[in-house]
Order: C-alpha cells, then sequence, then structure tokens
C-alpha cells in the first residue's frame, strides 16, 4: 500500500508547484506512507524478538521431556542463575502421515491445533497466577516461538516424575544400575572415577515426595479452587533441589460445586474425554490416571484428584512404573474395566501391583484413595496426615520445610536433635534436600553455630562431598563470614553468635581442607582464618593456631611466606596471654617444618614430656626457607621477655628446628646466645636444663664437626697450592722435619705407623676446651726430641709454642677436667740471647724445622 502511494505522490510531485494544495497534500501522504512503514516494521521486529531469547542462553539439544514440552537447561544472562526452558513445536502436532482428509478435515485439524495451542497457553498462564512451594514456579511468562510454538522458562528441574519411572524401567530391563548408561548417573569432578546419582526414587524419596504433591494438591483445592483433572507422572516435576512440583495445569478448572470466582474455564468433559486419534496422546487426558467420576459420572470435583494420587502411588511401586488402569485411551474400555470388580485395583488384587506393596500403602492409604466413592476418599489435607507418612525421617523432612515459621525456640532444639537422625537419612537426600535447606537458614545468627555442625556432619559422609563443599558451603561461608563475598574481612567483634560459627569452622577444618582445593581454600576459607587470628578473642585466635598443620600441606609456598607466616607473627608478637604465646611457638614450630606436638613437652605446662606417649609424626622438610626462619622466627624467639617454663620449653623445640635448618654460623653467632640465656631461667627445673643443655651440646658438636671440616678442606687446598712454605703460617700444620701428624689432621693415614708397622693411636685435640665437655685429656707423646728431658706431665697438654711449667709435679686438676692457668705457663716465648738474628727467616731459604723456644732460667 505505502509504494502505491509513494508512487502518486511522485506524480503530483511532478504535476504540481510547491505551496500549493496538491503539494500540501503531497506532503501529508508522505508523512503518512512513512508511519504507516514505521508501524509494520516495528510490529515484524516485535515479532522476532523474545524475552526469554534475549535474557537466557540454553543448550541446545534438550536435557528431558515431558508430555509435549522439551526441556533444555538454561541460564540468565545478567545473574548466571540457573533455570529450565520449556519449548513446544507446533511441528509435534502434525500427523506423522502427513493430511488425513480433504479440506473439511484439514479445517477440523486445524481447530483442533489451535485448541491444543490454547491449552498449553493456559498451562503456562495458571503457573504465574500460582505461587506456592509444590507448584512449579515460572520465571519468564509464556511467548510464542517463530514456527509458532511456545516457550517460557522455569525454576530448573532435573527431570519429570515420568522420566525418571521410565529410567527405572530401562535399569530393571537392563538388571540393575550399572547395566544401562544413565544420564542421571555421571561422573566426579574430582577426577577420582567415583560415579554419584543425580536422582534415586528410593523410600524416603517417594514418601517425601508424595507430601509435597499432597501440599500442592491442598492449595490448588482449598485456596486456588482448582481441580487439576490430569494428575500423572508426567505433571509432576523434581527440581534441583529434590522437591516435587505440580504442573500440567492444562486441563485443570474450578470443581462442578464450586462457588468462588476465578478467571479459568471450566473443563468441558465430553472435549477432553474423547480421544481424537490426529492428535498425539501427550496432548491429551490420559485416562490411565483419570478418576471414575469424569470418565462414569461426568462430574468435576475434587476427589478426582485424589483418586487420580491413589494411582500414582501404585505406579511408584509397580513394576513396570505405570498406572494400574490400561485402558489404550478409550472410553468404552475405561468403562469395561470398571464393570468387572476383578480388574479394577483394589485391596483383595493388591491393587493390580505386580509387586508387593509397602504395609502401610496397601492396608491404610490407598483403600481411602482408591475407591468408587468420592465421599468416602481422604482429601488433600487428610492424605498428608496418613500412617504412611508416620516416621522419624519424613517427619525431620516435613519440620525442615516448615522451619521458617518455627519459633526460635523450637528451630534450636531441633538443630540440636538431627545429628541423631542424620546417619539415617539416604546420602542423595542429605544432599539434595537437607544441606541446602541448612545452607538457608545460616541468614539466622542464633543458629549458625549449630547448622555448621550439621552441615560439617553432612559433608563428612557424602561421597560426593568435594563438589557439596566447592559448590553450596563455600559460597554460602564467604556471604556469611566476609563482607560481600569479597576478601575484605567483617569484622564481627563482640558478635557472639557469629564467633560461635567462626569456631566451628576451625574445629572442623580438617573436613574443609579434605574437600577442597589449594585455591578455593585461599580464596574462600583462608580469609575466615586470619579473621580468628586477628580477634581479639583468645578462644579464636588458639583455634586458629590449632588448625595451621590441617591447611597448611595444601597452600603454597608465597601464600605460607606473605600472606599467613606475618598474621601469625603479629599474632604472637602483640598477644599477652601466656597460652597464645604457646600456640605461637608451635606455629613458629610447624613451619619449620616440626610436627604438631613436642613428645619432650608433655602438657606443655612444665616442659616434661608425658611417658608413654606417642611420638608425634615428624615433618621431612622445613616449610618456610632459611632465610626466613633465620631473620624473622629467630628475632622473634629473642624478643621473648617471659620465662616461663611453658614458654621457654616450647621455644626450644622451634630451636631444634632452627638446628636442622639454619647455618652453623648463624648457629654459633645468633642461635647458641639466645639458648645460653634461655638455659639459665630462674624458673627452670633440672630436667628443664639438662634438655636446652642437650640442644647446646648438640648445636656445638655440628659447629665443631663443620668447622673442622671446612678448616681441613682449607688447609689440604693451601697444602697442595702452595708447598711447605705455608706449613709454617698454618698452626695446626705438619711438622715435616719429626714426621709427626699434628691430633687436627684426620683426613688421612697416619703416616708414621703406616711405615713403622705399629697400631695408629688415638689422635688428641691440642686444646682441653676441644675435649668433650670437661673430659680430662689424653696422654699425648711428645713430639719434640729437644725437650724430652723436661717432657709435661701426661696429664698437661703440650704446646709446642709454648714454655713448659718448670714445677715437676702435675698441678692439681679443676673441676671439669680443665687445668689450672698459671702466669708462668703463658704462651709468650723467652728471647734466647744466643740468637743475634734470624738469618732463616728469608724467602728464598725456608724453615726446615720450626723453631724452639729457649727454656727460661732457673729461678
Amino acid at each position: 500500500m505505502y509504494v502505491t502511494l509513494g508512487d502518486r505522490c511522485q506524480r503530483l510531485e511532478i504535476r504540481s508547484q510547491r505551496n500549493s494544495p496538491a503539494w500540501n497534500l503531497y506532503i501529508n501522504l508522505r508523512h503518512l506512507c512513512i508511519k504507516i512503514f514505521l508501524v509494520m516494521f516495528s510490529s515484524a521486529l516485535k515479532s522476532f524478538t523474545s524475552n526469554i531469547a534475549s535474557n537466557y542462553t540454553w543448550s541446545q539439544q534438550p536435557t528431558s521431556t515431558s508430555g509435549p514440552w522439551k526441556i533444555h537447561d538454561a541460564k540468565k544472562k545478567s545473574t548466571g542463575k540457573a533455570a529450565s526452558v520449556f519449548i513446544f513445536d507446533r511441528k509435534s502436532l502434525e500427523p506423522v502421515g502427513g493430511s488425513l482428509g480433504g479440506r473439511g478435515n484439514a479445517a477440523s485439524l486445524k481447530r483442533a491445533h489451535d485448541e491444543v495451542l490454547q491449552r498449553l497457553k493456559r498451562e503456562a498462564s495458571s503457573l504465574a497466577r500460582l505461587r506456592h512451594p509444590s507448584i512449579l514456579e515460572l520465571t519468564e511468562p509464556v511467548e510464542e516461538t517463530r514456527n509458532g510454538g511456545l516457550m517460557f522458562a522455569t525454576e530448573p528441574v532435573t527431570a519429570s516424575l515420568a522420566g525418571l519411572l521410565q529410567e527405572k524401567d530401562d535399569q530393571e530391563r537392563a538388571g540393575g544400575i550399572g547395566g544401562r548408561s544413565s544420564r542421571y548417573v555421571v561422573e566426579e569432578a574430582d577426577g577420582s572415577g567415583r560415579r554419584r546419582r543425580e536422582l534415586e526414587i528410593d523410600e524416603l524419596e517417594i514418601q517425601k515426595g508424595l507430601l509435597q504433591v499432597g501440599k500442592g494438591l491442598e492449595f490448588l483445592h482449598e485456596s486456588a479452587g482448582l481441580v487439576h483433572g490430569n494428575l500423572t507422572p508426567e505433571a509432576v516435576f523434581v527440581n534441583a533441589k529434590s522437591d516435587w512440583k505440580l504442573s500440567g495445569l492444562g486441563f485443570a478448572g474450578p470443581a462442578d460445586s464450586s462457588n468462588s470466582t476465578t478467571s479459568v474455564s471450566p473443563i468441558s468433559l465430553s472435549e477432553v474425554l474423547n480421544h481424537d486419534p490426529r492428535l498425539p496422546r501427550t496432548v491429551q487426558l490420559d485416562l490411565d490416571y483419570a478418576s471414575p467420576d469424569f470418565v462414569l459420572d461426568t462430574n468435576v470435583t475434587t476427589s478426582a484428584d485424589m483418586f487420580s494420587l491413589g494411582l500414582l502411588v501404585v505406579a511408584l511401586y509397580n513394576s513396570p512404573h505405570r498406572s494400574p488402569l490400561e485402558t489404550n485411551q478409550s472410553p468404552s474400555s475405561y468403562k469395561r474395566l470398571f464393570a468387572s470388580s476383578s480388574s479394577v485395583p483394589s485391596p483383595t488384587n493388591n491393587f493390580l501391583s505386580t509387586r508387593p506393596l509397602p504395609k502401610d500403602v496397601s492396608s491404610d492409604l490407598l483403600p481411602r484413595l482408591i475407591t468408587r466413592r468420592p465421599a468416602q476418599r481422604l482429601n488433600a489435607r487428610e492424605f498428608q496426615e496418613a500412617q504412611y507418612f508416620d516416621n522419624i525421617l519424613v517427619s525431620t523432612i516435613r519440620f525442615l520445610d516448615a522451619l521458617p515459621a518455627k519459633t526460635p525456640d523450637e528451630k534450636m532444639q531441633f538443630m540440636r536433635g538431627l545429628p541423631r537422625v542424620l546417619p539415617q537419612f539416604p546420602k542423595s537426600v542429605l544432599d539434595r534436600k537437607v544441606l541446602p535447606a541448612l545452607l538457608e537458614e545460616m541468614k539466622d545468627r542464633a543458629l549458625l553455630s549449630l547448622i555448621l555442625q550439621n552441615v560439617f556432619a553432612i559433608v563428612r559422609v557424602l561421597p560426593s562431598g568435594k563438589r557439596a563443599l566447592s559448590e553450596k558451603v563455600l559460597p554460602r561461608l564467604r556471604e556469611t563470614f566476609l563482607a560481600g563475598g569479597s576478601n575484605k574481612v567483617q569484622h564481627s567483634e563482640g558478635d557472639t553468635t557469629k564467633e560461635a560459627g567462626l569456631m566451628v569452622l576451625l574445629e572442623n577444618m580438617t573436613i574443609i581442607t579434605e574437600n577442597s582445593s589449594g585455591k578455593e581454600f585461599k580464596d574462600d576459607v583462608l580469609p575466615i582464618v586470619f579473621i580468628a587470628l586477628n580477634s581479639p578473642t583468645h578462644a579464636l585466635v588458639d583455634a586458629a593456631l590449632t588448625s595451621l598443620p590441617a591447611f597448611l600441606p595444601i597452600l603454597d609456598f608465597s601464600t605460607m611466606k606473605n600472606e599467613l607466616f606475618p598474621v601469625i607473627a603479629h599474632s604472637f608478637s602483640t598477644t599477652s596471654s601466656l597460652n597464645l604465646k604457646v600456640k605461637g611457638l608451635e606455629a613458629f614450630r610447624t613451619l619449620c617444618g616440626g610436627p604438631t606436638e613436642d613428645a619432650s613437652i608433655g602438657d606443655g605446662l612444665d616442659g616434661v614430656g608425658a611417658v608413654g606417649s606417642n611420638k608425634p609424626k615428624q615433618s621431612s622438610s622445613a616449610v618456610l626457607d632459611k632465610f626466613t626462619i633465620q631473620e624473622r622466627i629467630v628475632p622473634l624467639l629473642k624478643g621473648i621477655k617471659t620465662k616461663e617454663p611453658a614458654v621457654m620449653m616450647t621455644a626450644l623445640s622451634v630451636f631444634k628446628q632452627v638446628g636442622k635448618v639454619a647455618d652453623t654460623d648463624f648457629l654459633a653467632m645468633d642461635v647458641l646466645p639466645i639458648l645460653w640465656s634461655f638455659s639459665l631461667g630462674p624458673l627452670l627445673n633440672l630436667q628443664q636444663f639438662q634438655q636446652f643443655m642437650a640442644l647446646i651440646k648438640s648445636l656445638s658438636s655440628r659447629i665443631e664437626h663443620e668447622q673442622t671440616k671446612k678448616l681441613q678442606e682449607m688447609s689440604g687446598s693451601n697444602t697442595a697450592t702452595n708447598g711447605r712454605s705455608n706449613d709454617f703460617m698454618t698452626f695446626g700444620a705438619t711438622d715435616i722435619s719429626n714426621g709427626t701428624v699434628p691430633a687436627t689432621d684426620r683426613s688421612g693415614t697416619d703416616f708414621e705407623s703406616l711405615v713403622s708397622g705399629r697400631k695408629p693411636t688415638k689422635a688428641t685435640p691440642s686444646n682441653p676446651l676441644d675435649d668433650a665437655w670437661g673430659a680430662p685429656p689424653a696422654s699425648r707423646p711428645t713430639t719434640n726430641p729437644r725437650s724430652r728431658s723436661h717432657q709435661p706431665s701426661p696429664e698437661t697438654p703440650a704446646f709446642s709454642w709454648s714454655t713448659p711449667s718448670p714445677s715437676p709435679a702435675p698441678p692439681s686438676r679443676q673441676p671439669g677436667g680443665l687445668q689450672p692457668q698459671h702466669p708462668q705457663s703463658s704462651r709468650a716465648i723467652t728471647p734466647d740471647q744466643s740468637l743475634t738474628a734470624f738469618a732463616a727467616l728469608t724467602p728464598s731459604s725456608p724453615f726446615s724445622q720450626p723453631l724452639q723456644p729457649s727454656r727460661p732460667p732457673t729461678m
């Protein structure tokens, strides 16, 4: 149309002049054409846009089907929240063999397709109006697709009940879970090769699910004033939390006796009961689950849904899992079944179930559901109070569902008693039902500690504990203890409820580390540990330091050195608590590679180890590097002011680890003075002092050994390089002139013993201070032939550069094996007046023999 108007406007422009009436008409027509084009373009554009398509992304292939709907896993683009998109393709209504007749039949088929389309639209619209925990939650209203189909978005669902029952039939025909591949059995994401069941239909799941269906029917019948009309396994969905939700409301309508006003049109039984062979069975009323109130009495009553519910209960236990009525979707076949008592489900024929039914089901529940008279049936409220649901596990689930409405005292009592019941639950129920419900209640700070105790108890027993902790627990912990879910510390000073929850978290640190990776722990848990370490509450700091060995192995070196150690060091240096000083020292010992507990400390109060106590497991290597241990930890130990035995002895255990890592120079110059200072503490007893002395002796022996070895290597290197000229400059050098080898030369063979054939004598140190802690030095043979007549006593050390004592008798020994020093036995050399020059001290003529000091004059 707008093209024709444009051509006319063009002709008018040619024939007319501007500012004439014809020109004004041309301008108005042109504007009208533009407006018409924009309206048509916007309408066409609107038909190709969709809120669901623009706001959601979903999988290309459907994950499950339910009736005429194909269900796709989806995710909202803006929030990343999971959802499910239901898509109906209008082409699925087309007959397989093409058209079934002429023009009249085609028009009739089109009308039937339009009716199906309207019924499906009503199903989605009913979900939008009905809001209840047991009704499937709609997140995006129904929309038309490009090909004339429909789609809408809901909360994430895993499958329909019909899909689960079909899955169970396949398993049973294949011989169990392992006999046939199942999309509900998946591999664990941690690479362990373990398999887990996404969904399981056991006795508790059935009881819990039927209870939720009963709640949904109670809402429909009493609050919404509706009859479901087509309650089948296709109308029940299992969501991500393992809850059963009602849907399939395409045939829902008010009861005949209803006086409530509703916008939903009544059910036309004359239309829905007649099966149309041109349409798929999935879009028509399922007579296998229909009530005789519909088919035989043509009455729409709420009790009709209860009869259908009874048939659904039988299908859950039957094998195959289907209704005991087989009508082939024919009202006449349905009537024939009810003409004979043997073909109608009843207690006498086990309700036509091929398997035995539970006692409470067969004797109490089904006789009051599957009965011909509507007045004898249970209503939805009475159904929930049946004996079938009277057990501790179902009662626990029911209380958990109603937990938000309970009083604080009831909630606290429930949380305290829940640990006794948790071991009885199936793992799937704990994972998909109990755990999410507990995490939702963590917003109640008064229950935080009790909830966390149950949460960690569940994670401990779940075979998929890593997945549960990573996907469910850690995000909730961040939200609870960290501000805004970031690493920013949320101060909780004075918040006793949050501190109690933090204490529970620290006590269960082993469970957390066993089920989390290093990155997850660093990002989500370590900031919470820092909150405890910086807390003014001593008990929290104590618990955080105690949990250090549990999470230390999963942290990388950079995190331990640059993030964890500074926080521990600050807590240690600023605390005034004796207990925290000890805990901080134990943390240092662990960071230095030591055990978590020192057997020599015992209870940590007196420094005496418990007799018969098990030895702690030793670490293989230091956690921190040598530089950090020497330059950061040892200065902190040196700055300890208190002399309490518990602190001193724990510090001693740290020094033991430092001694295994630090350099000998550092041990000699820095560590040993601190140890001597600590060992002389006035509060230490004899046994504690001896432990300090044992470490001092051990470190001293190590220093002596390594220093001796270094000097020997240097001496050997100098000898090989400089020859005999360097021997004089080395006090412990070999005396070539008299053929002796000094006692400190342990690297080679005693040459004199080798050539003479005598056994080598044990070498002794030339200095009595080199002997082991005051042991008397062994007697030494005289090595200078010139001074044999003045040979010292066997107990007196011989110094080649010192003057022997003039006294022939050996001096009295002092305690400890050290010899008394006298002024006349000093190392000073008495000059020999007969020597007028040192001609031998020339570079060209080295000494062949070392100089011998002259004998002092006789007094």
